[in-house]
């Protein structure tokens, strides 16, 4: 029972992590010169906001599967 515990939470956080990689526009932003510090700042809280109700989405479908059907 602890391993599958232990196994979800690092699925979970696996999941999560992946997620927040993927939605990064960094090679858009860090690459070009004319993007601020403060804008950049500004698109990482706003991807950051967005992706919470994705990453709660993954997790609850992680933990109760039959949700999805």
């Amino acid at each position: 029972m602890m391993k599958d515990r232990k196994a979800k939470a690092k699925l979970i956080i696996l999941l999560g992590i992946i997620w927040i990689i993927i939605t990064l526009p960094l090679p858009w932003i860090v690459n070009n010169p004319l993007v601020s510090e403060t804008q950049f700042n500004t698109i990482l809280s706003i991807i950051g906001v967005l992706s919470i109700p994705f990453i709660v989405l993954g997790v609850v479908w992680t933990l109760k599967p039959e949700l999805t059907t």
